[in-house]
């Protein structure tokens, strides 16, 4: 058994100081007194850190510089896993931006190829795109976007052999059976680079659609008159998943999103990384990515820096930041055993200071990374 102590552990938007968490094998175990840890336990100090359930971030695309998501290759997932538990993300959907079908069918391909020798926190693909409408194509390049068939969805999803865990679709574009058929997958479908009006978000919302990519990116924005897709979502209330960096969304929007959306408000990286080959191009400015015509691409977040941000710049409480960050995702997912610290879930935990610095992490029970 081991018992970790002197903490501040965060879980269900508490933070709780005076208690050390039991872990045996790869499980939390018990939640007890500092004072009542059991004699032979091996105690880990961490020095009055925080102690949160490990980070999920449902979409993000490179890291460490090899960008999977245009160039999709095994070593880019193996990077994109260390650098990744590196930063307390313990469990993350490879993402594929609208593409060839040659290059779609090498990321499915690759996925399937180093799952089997995956570290723990590679769950599977997002495929963000490329059944995405055009009008809201953002980064997207336009020649690849294309509504969707049924038979070429059946020939990826049946390939993939369950490696396909997320699709961001257009729904006003597709035909009803494309949608029947993912749900029917199991495949949590969102909602994205949509230019759907506020009567259509009403009709497909959560029927059966249950999850938002990037609110307020690549979507039309409200009006008085023409309220538009937005304040659907809002009363809808799906899953929606936001980039909290400032450039994709401002902080004042990310409050109002919160306040409307509540537990279904969760944190997305979508993060890149530096590219000169391929589809995605991206070069650093600032603290954002652009492609090289000047258009905003992906963040440069990690999920750490994300719930800072939401703590320092829009606000939120910081356990609240940490469930939007792990219990929001874990739930849309259907990961009942991640996102909270309790008896009976994954001992898949990152351990952070007051300056939000990661000091280790935690999967399955083992310190895989750590400064403490």
């Amino acid at each position: 058994m081991t018992a970790l102590h002197n903490l501040k552990f965060i879980t269900d938007g508490v933070i709780t100081s005076g208690k050390a968490v039991l872990i045996s094998g790869e499980t939390i175990i018990g939640i007890v007194d500092d004072t009542a840890i059991p004699a032979g336990a091996d105690k880990h100090n961490l020095q009055g850190a925080y102690l949160a359930p490990g980070f999920i971030d449902l979409q993000i695309y490179g890291a460490g510089g090899k960008l999977f998501g245009g160039i999709p290759e095994v070593d880019a997932l193996k990077r994109m896993e260390d650098v990744l538990l590196s930063e307390g993300t313990v469990g993350f959907f490879a993402t594929i931006a609208t593409n060839s079908d040659e290059v779609v069918e090498r990321g499915i391909a690759a996925a399937k190829e180093y799952r089997d020798s995956a570290r723990g926190n590679f769950w599977g693909l997002h495929l963000e795109g490329p059944y995405l409408n055009a009008a809201k194509k953002g980064a997207h390049p336009e020649q690849y976007i294309k509504k969707a068939t049924l038979s070429e969805l059946k020939r990826w999803i049946e390939s993939a052999d369950g490696v396909i865990k997320m699709m961001t679709i257009a729904p006003e574009l597709q035909d009803q059976e494309v949608i029947d058929y993912l749900y029917a997958q199991g495949i949590i479908i969102s909602s994205g680079h949509s230019n759907a009006t506020y009567a259509q978000g009403k009709g497909f919302l959560n029927k059966p659609i249950p999850a938002v990519t990037h609110l307020f990116n690549a979507m039309p924005q409200m009006h008085h008159r023409e309220p538009g897709y937005i304040p659907a979502i809002f009363e809808e209330r799906p899953y929606a998943s936001i980039v909290a960096d400032g450039n994709h969304v401002d902080w004042a929007m990310i409050r109002l999103a919160k306040r409307e959306l509540g537990d279904k408000l969760f944190l997305i990286t979508d993060a890149v990384t530096e590219a000169n080959a391929g589809a995605y191009q991206h070069r650093l400015e600032g603290n954002k990515y652009v492609m090289p015509d000047g258009t905003l691409s992906g963040s440069s977040l990690t999920m750490l820096k994300a719930v800072q941000n939401c703590v320092e710049k829009v606000g939120i409480e910081l356990a609240e930041a940490v469930n939007m960050a792990a219990k929001y995702p874990a739930e849309l997912a259907k990961m009942d055993k991640l996102g909270r610290i309790a008896a009976g879930y994954q001992a898949d935990l990152i351990v952070f200071n007051d300056g939000y610095e990661v000091q280790a992490t935690m999967l399955k029970g083992n310190f895989l990374t750590e400064t403490i």
